[in-house]
């Protein structure tokens, strides 16, 4: 199985199973005497944790940090960084009936075509689990860039925020930043819970004070190495930067960023439609751009399927999942922004 890396310079590699030993990740190409400890890393994987009931899965997981190679006296020595955290909550025994079964909207039936052979326990290297490896890495990458990346709920089901408090994005659970749209987002969680679904939701990353000047402008673009690194996660289903998919319903007067200047020459945008990119290349505004994150596809609904045989069967995915993977979604979407731009930043 390829495709296991991502980046030139910053590259990461990540490794393990959701029911393995252990899950881990390579980081290779970060810069020498930047201080890094377990610390450091801890705090960005414990964020990843489920932190409700109401909302996440009930698996609980210790996810220690362990730097096993590259840091030497709280810095790093320039030679690839390796993290482990192993596995301690599994309980393999709630897939076997997975084995020859395959679930709707799991990756299971393609694995089995491309493969051969997958790992029907929680789905090994297709699972969510394996993200908690990607945020190990974006804590590194966080630590090599001077800017501030945070991700926020803006909308699950039809319920949309229609304000912005930042403080209140770490009041609730699921990390929006309208009060009164998390109480009816946390209600309509709660709802789709009892009924045994799931339901899908908007992100919307922000990253402030980005450097200038990053991204090529032809096949690689900074927008378009985010789209791959972010659309690479599992649950995430569409992205679009600034105006996004709204701007086909504007006219060039209206989504150009205009921009003026100052006595100082100092430059300034009118608007940010753009979200931060324009032709491929960050701009000094806020790089803002959001992400439509898909139901869980694990529920305890009946289902339609087929067997490894072919054969036609029914399916209800019972053990523990998530009903909205929003925000356990918002670390890990931080974290492959940070390893982009880290990335570009060292090229």
């Amino acid at each position: 199985m390829a495709g296991n890396s991502i980046g030139s310079v910053f590259k990461v590699t990540t490794w393990g199973e959701s029911h393995g030993k252990a899950l881990g990740v390579v980081i290779d190409g970060c810069p020498s005497n930047i201080s890094l400890s377990e610390k450091d890393i801890q705090k960005e994987v414990d964020r990843r944790k489920p932190k409700d009931p109401r909302v996440s899965t009930t698996r609980k997981e210790e996810d220690k940090v362990e730097i096993m190679s590259g840091v030497f006296e709280g810095k790093t020595t320039g030679t690839p960084i390796s993290i482990v955290i192993f596995n301690k909550n599994v309980r393999s025994q709630d897939y076997k009936k997975l084995k020859s079964v395959y679930r709707p909207g799991h990756a299971d039936f393609a694995y089995d075509l491309k493969y051969g052979i997958r790992d029907y326990r929680g789905g090994g290297r297709s699972s969510g689990r394996e993200t908690v490896a990607r945020v190990a890495a974006g804590a590194v990458a966080k630590k090599v860039l001077n800017t501030n990346i945070y991700g926020h709920t803006v909308q699950v089901g039809d319920i949309f925020a229609k304000e912005f408090n930042k403080t209140e994005i770490g009041k609730n659970p699921l990390h929006c930043a309208d009060k009164k749209a998390a109480k009816e987002m946390l209600s309509l969680v709660e709802k789709v819970r009892k009924e045994k679904d799931s339901i899908g939701a908007v992100i919307e990353l922000v990253i402030e004070n980005p450097p200038i000047g990053l991204g090529e402008p032809v096949f690689d673009k900074l927008n378009a190495d985010l789209a791959k690194a972010l659309t690479s996660i599992g649950a995430v289903k569409g992205i679009e930067f600034g105006s996004g998919f709204d701007s086909a319903f504007l006219k060039g007067s209206e989504n150009n960023d205009q921009m003026r200047a100052d006595k100082e020459e100092n430059i300034t945008y009118l608007s940010n439609n753009a979200g931060g990119i324009s032709g491929g290349i960050s701009n000094g505004n806020p790089i803002v751009l959001r992400l439509a994150i898909k139901p869980t596809p694990s529920i305890a609904t009946k289902q339609k399927t087929i067997t490894n045989l072919g054969k036609n069967t029914s399916i209800e995915v019972t053990g523990r999942h998530d009903t909205c993977l929003a925000p356990r979604v918002i670390p890990v979407a931080e974290s492959m922004a940070a390893i982009v731009l880290a990335d570009h930043l060292l090229r």
